[in-house]
C-alpha cells in the first residue's frame, strides 16, 4: 500500500493494535489473532525481540495486513523496518528526525506528542497523524476533546489508556483512531494461547469505533450550523 492508502486504512478502521510482547513467535501469534478478528493493521514495537523479522514474516504471510513499526528511535532502524516491508512508522515521543526520514521515503508516519506545543511542532513537520500519548494520565477522552477544539485540522490517534471502557469515549471526543495494546492483546491471553479471545476483543473494539463514530455523527447532525 502507498502512503495515501495506509492513511485511508487507518482512518477507515480506526484501530492500530500495538504488539509489545516477549518474542517473535508470540508477536506473530498476536498479530494473526488480531487480523482474524477483523483488524487488518498491526504495529510491531521495536521492543519485541526480532521485531524486524516479525514485520517481514507478516508482510510475506498476511499480504492483506497493513504492517508498521512502532517505538522507532533512529533512522537506521527505520530504514531496516522499511526494508522488511513496514508500511508506516511511529514513535513514542516527538522525533522530528523520524518524520523527516519518512517524508523523504514517502512513508506514512505519526509521532507521539502530548502538549499543545508538541502537537503544533509535530504537525508542522508533516506527519499523517499525531498520536496523543499517554492519554489516560492527562485526562483521557476529556483531554482529546479539548485538543480537538483547538486543533480541528489535526487527525489525532488516542493512545495510552485505551480499553473497553474508554474506547468509544475517545472516538466520540474526536479521535480519528485508537492505539490499543494490552486491552486488545492481554498478557494472560498470550500466555494461554487464547487466539479466540483476542479475536473477540478485536471485534469488540471495531464495534466501539463504529458506534462511537455513529454517535458523533448524530450529535453533529443535531447541532444547527452557526449563523
Amino acid at each position: 500500500m502507498n502512503r495515501d492508502e495506509v492513511r485511508a486504512r487507518i482512518q477507515e478502521v480506526g484501530i492500530v493494535p500495538a504488539v509489545r510482547v516477549s518474542s517473535e513467535h508470540v508477536a506473530r501469534f498476536a498479530a494473526e489473532a488480531v487480523a482474524g478478528g477483523g483488524i487488518p493493521i498491526v504495529e510491531i514495537e521495536m521492543t519485541v525481540p526480532g521485531a524486524i523479522n516479525v514485520i517481514q514474516y507478516l508482510v510475506e504471510n498476511i499480504p492483506d495486513m497493513t504492517v508498521g513499526a512502532g517505538s522507532v528511535y533512529d533512522t537506521e532502524t527505520a530504514r531496516r523496518c522499511l526494508g522488511a516491508g513496514a508500511e508506516f512508522l511511529t514513535t513514542d515521543g516527538l522525533d522530528l528526525g523520524i518524520i523527516e526520514f519518512a517524508n523523504k521515503e514517502n512513508v506514512a508516519v505519526w509521532p507521539a506528542a502530548l502538549t499543545p506545543t508538541e502537537l503544533i511542532v509535530a504537525w508542522k513537520a508533516g506527519p499523517d497523524f499525531v498520536k496523543v500519548f499517554p492519554c489516560a494520565p492527562v485526562g483521557g477522552d476529556s483531554y482529546i476533546r479539548i485538543l480537538k477544539k483547538a486543533f480541528q485540522h489535526i487527525p489525532l490517534i488516542a493512545a495510552g489508556g485505551v480499553n473497553q471502557q474508554t474506547a468509544q469515549k475517545f472516538i466520540e471526543a474526536g479521535a480519528s483512531a485508537l492505539g490499543v495494546g494490552g486491552a486488545l492483546i492481554p498478557e494472560d491471553a498470550i500466555r494461554l494461547k487464547q487466539s479466540d479471545r483476542i479475536r473477540e476483543l478485536a471485534q469488540r473494539f471495531v464495534k466501539f469505533v463504529r458506534e462511537g463514530r455513529a454517535h458523533l455523527a448524530a450529535l453533529r447532525k443535531a447541532i444547527p450550523p452557526a449563523t
